[in-house]
């Protein structure tokens, strides 16, 4: 879908704008300037009086228009603010005249972020009144009511079980990011390579892991800092050895401060043909009892046309090999529209789940992310339409009320079916802790391992600036002191 815009000169438009017309359309191209040809041509007008900024629009199709204006009070300190304001008030009225041009509603309104629980955090640290930041939401950013009250439950829920969640900027989380899995999923972007016939490989990256655990343990121990949670991802943290898995943790405790009193531990134990009675076995040995065993589909066509060798009976018995040995909060995620899928296929997955009642559900709808085999080859994954995948999540909302479980946290992502959300369900009081902190960015995380992310956060400004180690394993085993030397460099400018 071609789209014209007149009125608007300014380049940095052209982004925003092409995200919010990819909600609508599918690979829209967004160009500046008057169109010779009969695609969809949208004219806007802006005007500034005092400190008002206002925009208007008309969309032209078909022999009709649609028309949408939206004002608002501009208090910028710089240009760079002001534009970010200006670019909000555009993206008002370029929602407002695609949803009437289309008739569909984005429920998320202009967001196209993934983070949308941090504007309500915002609302409430600035002790806005529930009612006046609700108004805000719907009147400037388009978000529905329903969407609204599903960020109120979770922002309770995050205050429930973290009430110093403010307050925690002066510790830190770590990640262990381990970059191996038994075989790459189709919909996956993660670092995440093959294990198989790559034991030489993974003993050179894990000899660099151990380095990075020890320096970064050095500086929290020198610099008295608190670990707030670790989680091990990737990758499967559990696709490695029981006798590697064993050595890290032991290495853990050995190095990093006050490992007994860290809130939260975490291992993904995600692919179901990683874990074994060993493995389980070492976990249970050093206090980790927080997994994740994510069966994405009880359906078994849909897992083998995913890339996951592991079968439906397989995770149902892992789950429980894991109870048996002591796992006592234990996560799983479903996945919502992956091929093939409808509301049949989710209505199954729904049900296993009942059978199993783990401490929290993690909902995901399926992104269609840039680099992954399902997107460089759509043609092979035939997907369920917006109204089916709506359907779908309204019943996992639904299942997940009637069997007690509340929403914890939120994300979104590009490309995701339906304009929808990733939604984590818990029991009450089992919410993962790290979820929370990685999702609403109130403290820096210390990414460790092949692919895994820093996000270093100013204690004072908020300011997020990020870091990443190698994605590939070579690159990483030969570069890790470098990007160890370089986080603990902005650790000792964050932490001075």
């Amino acid at each position: 879908m071609l789209i014209y815009i007149k009125g608007l000169e300014d380049e940095r438009f052209i982004r925003p704008l092409q995200l919010i017309a990819n909600l609508f359309f599918e690979e829209t191209e967004i160009q500046l300037g008057d169109s010779s040809h009969d695609e969809l041509s949208i004219h806007f007008s802006l005007n500034k009086e005092g400190e008002m900024m206002s925009a208007a629009a008309v969309l032209s199709a078909n022999g009709k228009n649609y028309e949408a204006s939206f004002k608002k009070a501009v208090d910028a300190v710089d240009e760079k603010e002001q534009f970010k304001q200006l670019k909000n008030i555009v993206s008002h009225v370029f929602l407002h005249v695609l949803q009437d041009y289309t008739k569909i509603t984005q429920k998320w309104g202009i967001l196209t972020g993934m983070r949308p629980t941090k504007l309500l955090h915002k609302q409430h640290q600035a002790e806005v009144p529930a009612e006046e930041a609700r108004r805000k939401l719907r009147e400037e950013y388009m978000i529905t009511d329903e969407k609204i009250d599903l960020m109120e439950r979770i922002l309770e829920r995050q205050l429930t079980m973290v009430p110093d969640l403010y307050e925690v900027k002066n510790e830190v989380s770590v990640y262990v990011g381990i970059p191996f899995c038994p075989t790459k999923c189709a919909y996956c972007t993660f670092p995440a390579y093959a294990i198989q016939g790559k034991q030489g490989r993974v003993a050179s990256f894990l000899s660099g892991l151990h380095y990075e655990m020890e320096q970064i343990g050095r500086w929290l121990k020198e610099k008295g800092i608190t670990i707030t949670t670790v989680y091990y991802g990737g990758g499967t943290p559990t696709a490695i050895t029981a006798e590697e898995m064993d050595e890290l943790y032991s290495l853990m405790y050995e190095v990093f401060p006050d490992v007994e009193n860290i809130r939260e531990i975490t291992v993904e134990a995600g692919r179901p043909d990683t874990i074994t009675p060993e493995k389980l076995n070492v976990l249970k040995k050093w206090n980790i009892d927080r997994i994740s065993i994510n069966p994405q589909s009880y359906t078994q066509e849909t897992l083998k046309a995913i890339g996951r060798h592991h079968t439906v009976e397989e995770t149902i018995e892992k789950y429980h090999m894991a109870r048996e040995h002591g796992m006592n909060n234990i996560n799983m995620d479903l996945i919502i529209g992956l091929p093939g899928e409808g509301t049949a296929e989710f209505a199954h997955s729904l049900a296993e789940t009942e059978k199993l009642m783990p401490e929290s559900l993690t909902v995901h709808t399926l992104s269609f992310k840039r680099a992954s085999e399902m997107t460089l080859n759509k043609e092979k994954y035939k997907v369920a339409d917006r109204t089916e995948v709506e359907k779908m999540m309204n019943m996992a909302e639904q299942w997940t009320k009637e069997h007690e479980y509340v929403p914890y946290y939120l994300y979104r992502q590009k490309n995701i079916l339906g304009n929808l959300e990733n939604v984590g369900y818990s029991k009450p009081g089992q919410e993962s802790i790290y979820n929370i902190m990685i999702m609403e960015e109130v403290q820096t995380i210390i990414g460790i391992g092949c692919g895994a992310a820093s996000k270093f956060i100013d204690r004072k400004t908020g300011k997020i600036e990020h870091f990443a180690n190698p994605k590939d394993p070579k690159t990483y085993n030969e570069r890790f002191v470098e990007y160890t030397e370089k986080k603990i460099d902005k650790l000792n400018k964050l932490f001075s």
